[in-house]
């Protein structure tokens, strides 16, 4: 290994001693197979043009040493604003004061200037789950969420009520077979698709980093209330699909962007809580610049993250239709874990983060579920301003995942199941229905937002066991 002495940095003009500790460990872990001529050569090279040098993978500590800048970027102290944006709350009689004082917390600060809280929030992890905030030249990482581009899907398929009758073993097989759940694992064979060569991949080190492993969960789906389920739903008078009013066989999934969405989350997170300085109790909703190249970086990420969540969606009805001869008549989907470009009803441009909220313009089609027995509801946007375009994800908890273990045995579940014609494969007691609000209160409670096109209940539900 030809590492030059402290001698050597000197002559080449490294008399820094900070400098010459960060050259040595740098050349010794990643050029140690390099002649000292190569090495002198690099370094002296780094010295007189850093600038070329500034954003390499290894050698940008060294470049900044030459640099007037300093080597740790510079962050920004903010403190929270008195004077609050806009909020409007749905349903706020129903929804705990503890995501109202979360969400009261986020409109205060300064890059905040409209938000809404949908009749399903309750608490959660800096922002409040059912949370819409809006935002000026800014997107804040974890009030996207960490599960990124968390999605539902539907495919409605032209049977009836009488496949369950004829094919509910077979539909079971192929939800074991064909849908994996937990945080590990894959499914028996890595499915093709478009998503594993997009170019964006190689867009940041990091990106690079998490596509094997983005290939490997492809098609896949977590744990907690993440599903897929076999039921039926009945199309209402004049349904925007176009299709005639009656009862079809539908699948219906939900789930995000696995360990790619989480891992992007995590790294962009870090480095907003490192460049943008808030009180503590708000830490969490440090946001990166949009005109800088880190707030840049994470919105490539972010929807990559949720092209992928998407992949991961087609992956599994594609599978499950294949494996049981079934065509789709019509697909609706939506995202709820996500950040959008938009304009305010004063001609304002902003970025619009939903968290465990379901967009809702005038005209967009999207799914709100209830629990693994009761109704989700395919509906379609009003377009209301002052909600920021948004609906309800789902009916929202009414319990923690503890309380809800704690008040429901298995036993138990299996009662609630067999009352309402469900066959459970996996899941467990921390999702069972009575830690869900009462999904048609819920729905009861939005109105104003959306329009119901169709109503459906799941009949085989597949969920992680754990």
């Amino acid at each position: 290994m030809s590492i030059l002495k402290t001698k050597e940095l000197s002559k080449i003009g490294y008399t820094n001693d900070k400098a010459r500790s960060l050259v040595i460990n740098i050349m010794a872990k990643h050029f140690k197979h390099h002649s000292k001529i190569q090495i002198t050569e690099l370094l002296t090279h780094i010295k007189d043009q850093p600038e070329k040098y500034e954003d390499h993978e290894t050698l940008s500590p060294i470049a900044l040493t030459w640099m007037d800048r300093p080597k740790i970027q510079d962050f920004k102290a903010y403190n929270l604003l008195q004077e609050r944006g806009q909020l409007r709350i749905y349903g706020g009689k129903d929804i705990d004061q503890g995501a109202k004082k979360q969400m009261e917390l986020a409109m205060s600060l300064p890059v905040a200037t409209q938000g809404a809280l949908m009749p399903d929030a309750h608490t959660g992890y800096g922002l409040p789950i059912g949370a819409v905030l809006a935002t000026e030249d800014a997107v804040i990482p974890y009030a996207v969420g960490v599960d990124i581009g968390c999605r539902m899907a539907m495919t409605i398929i032209d049977e009836t009520d009488s496949f369950f009758k004829r094919y509910s073993h077979q539909a079971k097989i192929a939800l074991k077979e064909w849908t994996h759940f937990g945080m590990e694992g894959t499914l028996p064979a890595l499915p093709d698709h478009e998503i594993m060569d997009s170019s964006m991949f190689k867009e940041t080190e990091l990106l690079k980093k998490l596509q094997g492993k983005a290939a490997r969960q492809l098609g896949t789906s977590g744990g907690g209330n993440h599903f897929v389920e076999f039921g039926e739903i009945e199309l209402y008078p004049d349904n925007a699909m176009g299709l005639a009013p009656k009862k079809y066989l539908a699948l219906l999934s939900h789930s995000g962007s696995r360990g790619l969405g989480a891992n992007i989350a995590q790294h962009y997170t870090r480095m907003a809580m490192a460049q943008c300085k808030l009180p503590k109790e708000a830490e969490r909703l440090a946001w990166l610049d949009m005109n800088t190249a880190a707030g840049q970086d994470y919105w490539l990420s972010m929807n990559l993250a949720g092209d992928y969540a998407k992949a991961c969606h087609e992956v599994i009805h594609h599978n499950l239709l294949k494996a049981l001869g079934l065509e789709a008549l019509a697909t609706v989907e939506n995202h709820h874990n996500f950040a959008w470009r938009d304009v305010l009803e004063d001609g304002r441009e902003v970025i619009v983060h939903r968290k465990g909220a379901t967009p809702a313009h005038a005209g967009e089609m999207g799914i709100i579920p209830g629990s693994m027995t009761t109704a989700a509801y395919l509906v379609m946007g009003k377009g209301i301003p002052a909600a920021l375009h948004s609906a309800a994800h789902g009916a929202g908890r009414a319990m923690s995942r503890q309380k809800a273990k704690n008040n429901m045995t298995a036993s138990a579940l299996k009662k609630i199941l067999s009352n309402a014609g469900v066959t459970l494969i996996g899941g467990s007691v921390e999702e069972n229905p009575n830690a869900y609000k009462d999904i048609d209160k819920v729905m009861a409670l939005q109105k104003s937002l959306i329009e119901v096109q169709g109503r459906f209940m799941p009949k085989i539900v597949r969920m992680n066991k754990d």
